[in-house]
């Protein structure tokens, strides 16, 4: 291969770096072992994965000197392989690739392994779809590389990307004992309820601060880019399919929290009970939706879930006319407690976490009735900047990553 048959991906990645700031990264970045030979990176679309890339290449190669980034959805790989640019660029000094957007390249995991195999001093870090089943793919790479999630902003990174306050992530036990010191040590310095509110508005994807004005109609491009792209790129699925998986995202953005029926859901969709339940949980895994079910998920056995969730509330205003109360609250709770903590539906109350804690959401009027009596028991409450004993602030438990 010619330096001007990648010319042009020089140029790209370049033009990205140039652009990439420094000023606020992500929480996921100091989790990461940035030494380990391949690190694949999964999460929704818009969560700001590239901009993490990018971010990492500036802080060790602030040149690109042995350092190089693509997206494997780029045109140009219509008529060049993965297989001939990594042989050019190992060749010609690059030490650490990083590779973004693997679910749109055919074959991805055995292109993965082979370069794994044949090129064992080189580091690739890969990001993709939050659909990737990667320990479930034909080429198994589970032993081979270490994989992390990210989740888009939690309210404490919202609060920092704003410059309005930092605050250090909170374990869930340091939250429930000490939430009163907590809140008094933060509301000191900041009017909390304002900035939550405008966080459950715009504040869950990154790229809200390009165009305030855009964003719900941005959000409903990118459910609508993971519906067309992702899951084509993912499942094997006609295109039928993918109609009705949109229509499936938008009677349920209506209705949610939803107790679903499925046989009435899958004869609105005019399809079958497996597949109307195949397409649910593939609008989980896409960060579309969030089900809440008695145990741990499988995607393999696919079980009617207990309650279904839009996946964030930034979500909601933007698929949704009228956004509940009730429903704004459950949906920030779930979305931030069920991103680090296995979250279930209890036999009693709203959630239970890890399970050891149940919780019931609510109001300023919210009282311990349904939950009377069960140990390790707690209210979130919104609305309010202080709790008392078992009464936790809402907002609070955006605090957690």
């Amino acid at each position: 291969m010619e330096n001007t048959d990648i010319e042009i991906l020089y140029n790209t990645f370049y033009r990205k770096l140039a652009k990439v700031s420094l000023k606020y990264v992500r929480y996921l970045y100091e989790k990461i072992n940035w030494n380990v030979c391949l690190i694949g990176i999964k999460g929704a679309r818009g969560v700001g994965k590239t901009t993490m890339l990018l971010q990492r290449i500036k802080q060790t190669s602030p040149d690109g000197s042995n350092a190089f980034y693509v997206s494997l959805d780029d045109l140009w790989f219509k008529t060049h392989s993965l297989a001939e640019l990594v042989e050019y660029l190992y060749t010609h000094g690059v030490t650490h690739l990083y590779l973004d957007e693997v679910h749109r390249y055919p074959d991805w995991t055995r292109n993965l392994k082979n370069i794994n195999d044949n090129y064992p001093d080189l580091n690739v870090v890969y990001t993709g779809s939050s659909m990737l089943e990667i320990d479930n793919s034909k080429v198994d790479l589970s032993r081979r590389q270490t994989v992390y999630e990210m989740s888009g902003f939690s309210f404490r990174e919202y609060l920092a990307f704003e410059e309005a306050i930092q605050i250090a992530p909170l374990s869930l036990e340091k939250l429930l004992n000490q939430h009163v010191t907590l809140s008094m040590e933060i509301t000191s310095s900041i009017k909390i309820l304002p900035w939550f509110e405008r966080y459950l508005q715009y504040g869950y994807y990154p790229f809200y601060k390009e165009s305030m004005e855009d964003y719900p109609i941005r959000l409903q491009e990118v459910a609508s880019l993971i519906i067309d792209t992702d899951l084509p790129a993912v499942e094997d699925i006609e295109y039928s399919t993918v109609q009705k998986a949109k229509k499936m995202l938008m009677i349920l953005a209506g209705r949610v929290p939803f107790t679903p029926n499925i046989s009435q859901l899958c004869k609105e969709l005019e399809t079958t009970r497996e597949v109307g339940l195949k397409m649910l949980y593939a609008l989980d895994r896409a960060g579309l939706l969030n089900l809440l079910t008695t145990e741990v998920k499988n995607y393999k056995t696919l079980s009617k879930p207990e309650k279904i969730y839009l996946n964030n509330t930034n979500l909601m205003y933007a698929l949704t006319s009228r956004v509940d109360k009730g429903n704004l609250r459950e949906t920030f709770f779930f979305n931030q407690i069920n991103s680090i903590y296995p979250t279930y539906m209890p036999p009693k109350g709203d959630f239970l976490i890890d399970n050891t804690y149940l919780f019931e959401v609510g109001g300023k009027g919210k009282t311990f009735d349904q939950i009377k009596d069960v140990p390790n028991s707690y209210l979130a409450i919104d609305d309010v900047e202080y709790g008392h004993k078992n009464r936790i602030p809402l907002w609070m438990f955006g605090l957690l990553y």
